[in-house]
């Protein structure tokens, strides 16, 4: 059954979710630097589709990755988390360091910036689901890093707390071309709605 990509995207019920789109993952401070250098377009694009989804009265959630200093409360069960706490100076207890975010997405004050210690996920013990729902967002609009871990586990727990989920190919990014192609195509293609920046750019500027 065809999909009506203009009536799951309609900008009343829509939130466009950037996920670690921030200066030390995607940016010039990268501690993933592989990871920075696959995200190509992808900043440029997510920028394209904040400013249509804001223009057209969708919100906009940027979703960043923080940590203390000291790392206390932060998750620390996966390689992952140990990789890259170890790119990353200590330092004193205090409160988290707050995420730069990439500065060519052009965020706006408008814009809610939803900050995570622990997870996998911006929808893990975040606040970003009560948020969206307080919103009465029913679609969510997937994009950012990586399509390896953070982005795949966005569109797994947003299918799992029953949002819509759509994702534009063009606007995500992770860690090896062919297997980031066959990671769209098998696994989120069967979870969520595959298009591309230019057609949400076009519906909301209709």
């Amino acid at each position: 059954m065809p999909v009506d990509l203009a009536a799951l995207v309609a900008p009343e019920h829509t939130a466009l979710l950037t996920v670690e789109v921030q200066q030390d993952v995607v940016g010039a401070d990268s501690i993933l630097p592989d990871l920075a250098a696959a995200s190509g377009s992808m900043v440029p694009n997510i920028a394209a589709l904040a400013r249509a989804a804001r223009s057209a009265g969708a919100r906009v959630v940027h979703c960043t990755a923080e940590h203390r200093p000291d790392r206390q409360g932060s998750s620390h069960n996966a390689r992952l988390f140990l990789a890259t706490s170890k790119r990353r100076e200590p330092g004193p207890p205090g409160p988290p360091t707050p995420a730069v975010l990439h500065p060519d997405l052009g965020a706006e004050p408008s814009d809610l910036v939803m900050p995570r210690l622990q997870g996998l996920s911006p929808l893990y013990d975040s606040g970003v689901d009560a948020a969206l729902r307080h919103m009465g967002v029913t679609t969510i609009v997937a994009t950012g890093v990586s399509v390896n871990v953070a982005l795949l586990a966005t569109v797994i727990e947003g299918v799992n707390r029953a949002y819509q989920v759509v994702v534009p190919r063009d606007a995500v990014a992770g860690v090896g071309a062919e297997y980031v192609e066959a990671v769209l195509d098998n696994t989120i293609a069967l979870l969520a709605t595959l298009t591309t920046t230019q057609a949400l750019v076009d519906i909301w500027s209709a």
